[in-house]
Formats: C-alpha cells, structure tokens, sequence
C-alpha cells in the first residue's frame, strides 16, 4: 500500500515513517510539512533516523496525497481540516489521530468521508482500544448508583484537555447507559460544588513531566471501587496501529470509521 505521511518531521510523524518503512506491504512515497518549514526538500528516511529512502518532504500536499492509497496524519486540528479536503478530491484514504478538532473541523471529516474511508481515533492503540470496550460494558451493567470519573495524565507540552481518549472513554460510558454525554459531563469541579451530581461522567486532567498517556476510568460505589486503567508506556503504539488501519481501508466504501471497527472490537 501506498502511503503519505502528514507533519513527517514531527515525533509522531518520524514514527510513523518508521513504522510504515518496517511494515511487509507498505511503501512511503511522500511526506509533508507546512509550507516555510525548515526540513523541506531533506530526506524523509534521514529525519526519520533511517537510511535514505529518496523521498523528499513536501509542502505541496495535493501532489502528495494524490500519490498515495492512504495518508496518516498527526499534525494540527486546522491541518487535519485541510487534509481531510484533500484526501476527499484526491480519492485517498485518510487515517487521523490528531485530537482537539472543533465542530467545524469535525464536520470537515465527516464530509471527506462521504468520498472516501476515514478513520478517525483519538487513540490508535489496541489497549486503549479494548479499554473503551469494557468501559462501555461496565457502565451498562452497573446502575447509576456508581459514580463515573475518567482521569487523564499526559506530558506538559499538550495543549488539549481533557485528551481525545478521555473524552472517547466518557463517551463510551455514556452510550453504555444510554445517555448523551455532553449533557452528563462534568469538565471542571472548582470552589464550592455542592454534592455530586447522580448520573454525572466527571473529567479530571492532569498535566507534567514527559507522561506518554495515562487515562483510568473509575466507578465507585458504596463500598466498592473498579479501577479500569491503560498507561502508555511508548509512541510507538500509536504508529503501529496507525498503520494497522491504513491496510484495512483498501477497498473499503467511503464512511468515517474508528478503531473499534479495525480491530473488530
């Protein structure tokens, strides 16, 4: 398979350039950068930490998408705009993990995907993946007399809160009880809060060091506690599953797909 790197120079673009370099099936032919980047034009394999692979990085990305089969882009949320545009007139699959879009940004892929396979994820690891699951199941089993908190740590150089796979694990907690998330949601808790409010999903965040991701998901009743938790412990999870994914949209109808759909959970 054919596929183009977004944001290459970056640490999850380089990543990804090596996990598609080492992956039985996969070509790289093309990766890009935002125009005025210093790294244009330079070897991608060499940015990467890899032999030359005579592929330059490009800013023009029509070219670069139409090129591939499949692009795979963690760039910027106004870039995976951009890109999700693209891939639709260029008739590439897109697999995205970048997180934070807004709703407009958010419509943008929804729209690529009437044209083609999008996959989007804000966490492309089997693990996380296979949390969301049994997060879903629990919550559906157990009444609202447990108490729902999803609890996030990550490095201090991310700028988005609470991260994408919090907000996809309360979102699994809510389809498990039948509710709207958004309406359950309870994103900061400051100064004089009163009691807790019964069938409320709580979010709290914390951010430091060079954390990869921690992300539980807690039910606590009268009594009793369960403790569901998945700690990152390496990028490289997300580079593989990344390109887990491209694989499984060759020939797939156009539509906007999850991780959940790749790994069959």
């Amino acid at each position: 398979m054919k596929i183009t790197v977004t944001g290459c120079a970056g640490r999850m673009g380089q990543m990804v350039v090596r996990q598609v370099v080492a992956t039985a099936g996969c070509s790289l032919v093309a990766g890009t950068e935002r125009p005025g980047s210093a790294v244009l034009g330079r070897d991608v394999g060499t940015l990467a930490g890899l032999e030359p692979l005579g592929v330059l990085v490009t800013d023009d990305v029509g070219r670069a998408f139409a090129a591939a089969e499949a692009v795979i882009d963690f760039t910027s949320p106004a870039a995976a705009e951009l890109h999700a545009a693209t891939a639709a007139a260029e008739g590439s699959a897109l697999v995205i993990g970048t997180t934070g879009l807004a709703t407009a940004q958010q419509r943008a892929l929804a729209e690529a995907a009437r044209h083609v396979a999008v996959i989007q994820a804000p966490n492309m690891s089997l693990g996380v993946n296979l949390l969301i699951g049994l997060v879903e199941q629990v919550a559906q089993r157990l009444g609202e007399e447990f108490d729902i908190e999803v609890l996030e740590m990550h490095h201090k150089h991310k700028v988005d809160a609470p991260s994408g796979t919090a907000l996809a694990l309360g979102r699994a907690a809510a389809a498990g009880r039948e509710a709207d998330e958004a309406e359950r949601a309870v994103r900061v808790r400051d100064g004089h809060t009163g009691p807790r409010v019964p069938g409320t999903i709580g979010y709290a965040v914390l951010r430091g060091g060079d954390v990869i991701g921690d992300h539980s998901v807690i039910f606590a009743g009268d009594g009793e506690r369960i403790e569901l938790t998945h700690r990152a412990s390496g990028r490289q999870i997300y580079a593989v599953g990344a390109v887990r994914a491209a694989l499984w949209t060759r020939d797939r109808p156009p539509g906007l797909y999850g991780m959940r759909n790749v790994l069959g959970v």
